[in-house]
């Protein structure tokens, strides 16, 4: 795809290291970004005492690791509503996700009843005398069928309080989001920052390897950030050793979440240039893990894959990404994380970045197959892996802001970044708008449209009403803004 801006990209780039300029990009724009500070770690404040409650709430969290993440500061903030005991959530297994991982093989289960134990009792597992109950019986399994999306706070109270009070237990099955953000008390939307932000840390095991790959991508021990201490804890290096000083101009690296999975190239039902073979693969792929997918397009008009890409709904290619960031001046020899798992089409899908830049590095380079065992057939604690490695970067870039790593991960870097944890974030329907002319286009015209998409995206505002609170924490309930 786009052969003509590849080369014009390439040959950029190339002018670039015989007249070498540092992007503007590496850097954040807007100096209004540092007057916002952390500040969700005060206690909710509460009538009565958090000894007294209704009943018991458990939680069994749907889909990957950041999915996850949200269910769980989800199940707080409803606790905490409901007046409710929270039992340490449970994590299903997901045939696409494919990992047994429980709440404490990714997450301090110590830290999260600690930092919470003055807003909510938070136990290991239910009394004696509940586990006994049949809870689909009496009518305490609660799925998400039962739960509107986004439900309000009204709606907890009214349908599932009087279970609670009635029973004892509350068993949310799936849980997935199923709180709305607005309208919602200050004090929940507060403890559900205070907890992702605060509350929920990796275990141990995670924060060591993830110490080890934050090194092996800055090719020195560096005395970490304020970021790096919230993700790795004690395993942050307490000074800078020697070569940091001379290695500090290269250390820099930007880290590239590419969405670019085999479930979301067929799920978007676009076309990616890889002709009828791609095609029935696709429809294969959707046939046996998207059934309900295909009848609903069946009752619908189908939408052409022209059309999708045109209003923004496919997601970008490697070829897109490599892109974009030849359009923002980070030159050949950048350092590039890449973030995720497997992408469709493997390496030769890959070549359009790794040929332009190649100094591109996955968890997998990075690591022996020694130090990765631990963590196979667990793609949530990979997946932690590449968290860390993402919200610590330099520069954060993301090609689907609708992903929950590049949302949580945004979100991070804007609470913990003091003003400067610059993050890319294209509008997928802009640059369509842009590549829809990629055989006319000038690479100077291409570049300045680039830019100015991105320079907008990184404007510095408050949250807006509606909006995630685990992407956007600029908010009086999360941040305080000093003048």
């Amino acid at each position: 795809m786009y052969p003509q801006l590849l080369n014009m990209a390439s040959v950029s780039l190339a002018e670039q290291e015989l007249d070498p300029k540092i992007s503007k990009f590496w850097n954040e724009p807007y100096p209004q970004a540092a007057k916002w500070k952390p500040c969700a770690d005060a206690s909710a404040k509460r009538a009565g005492t958090v000894n007294n409650h209704t009943g018991f709430i458990m939680v069994s969290a749907n889909g990957g690791l950041n999915q996850q993440r949200v269910a769980v500061c989800n199940a707080v903030a409803v606790a905490y509503l409901l007046n409710a005991t929270l039992v340490i959530p449970k994590f299903l297994y997901s045939n696409v996700w494919k990992d047994p991982s429980q709440f404490g093989d990714i997450y301090q289960e110590d830290t999260f009843r600690n930092t919470l134990k003055h807003d909510i009792n938070i136990v290991k597992e239910l009394p004696s005398r509940l586990k006994l109950i049949n809870l689909e019986l009496v009518g305490s399994l609660v799925t998400d069928a039962d739960l509107a999306k986004e439900a309000t706070p009204d709606e907890y109270i009214k349908n599932i309080l009087p279970i609670l009070l009635r029973n004892g237990v509350v068993h949310f099955l799936g849980f997935g989001n199923r709180l709305g953000f607005d309208p919602l008390p200050a004090e929940l939307q507060r403890l559900r920052c205070k907890c992702n932000f605060h509350a929920l840390k990796f275990v141990p095991k995670i924060q060591k390897t993830g110490s080890l790959l934050l090194k092996r991508i800055r090719k020195h021990d560096t005395a970490m950030s304020v970021l790096d201490k919230q993700l790795i804890g004690s395993f942050v290096s307490s000074a800078p050793s020697e070569q940091h000083f001379a290695a500090e101009s290269s250390a820099k690296y930007l880290a590239l979440h590419l969405r670019f999975e085999v479930d979301m190239v067929a799920y978007s039902m676009c076309d990616f240039g890889g002709g009828d073979n791609e095609r029935r693969e696709l429809e294969a792929y959707r046939e046996e893990h998207f059934p309900l997918l295909l009848e609903r397009l069946k009752k619908t008009k189908p939408i052409s894959p022209i059309e999708l890409r045109k209003m923004g709904r496919c997601p970008l290619t490697p070829e897109e990404a490599a892109l974009v960031l030849a359009g923002l001046g980070f030159n050949r020899g950048t350092y590039i994380y890449l973030a995720g798992s497997q992408i469709y089409g493997g390496k030769s899908r890959i070549f359009p970045i790794s040929g332009l830049y190649p100094n591109l590095v996955t968890k997998e380079d990075l690591l022996s197959l020694d130090e990765l065992a631990p963590f196979q057939n667990f793609s949530s604690q990979l997946a932690a892996l590449d968290f860390i490695a993402c919200a610590a970067s330099d520069v954060f870039a993301m090609t689907d802001s609708g992903s929950q790593l590049s949302s949580l991960v945004s979100g991070f870097r804007t609470y913990y970044g003091g003003g400067n944890a610059p993050i890319l974030r294209p509008s997928k329907k802009r640059l369509a708008a842009i590549l829809q002319e990629n055989s006319t286009i000038t690479w100077r015209n291409f570049a300045s449209r680039v830019r100015k998409m991105i320079e907008e995206g990184q404007r510095v505002h408050a949250r807006s009403y509606g909006r995630s609170i685990y992407r956007q924490p600029r908010c009086k309930e999360c941040m305080c803004r000093q003048p």
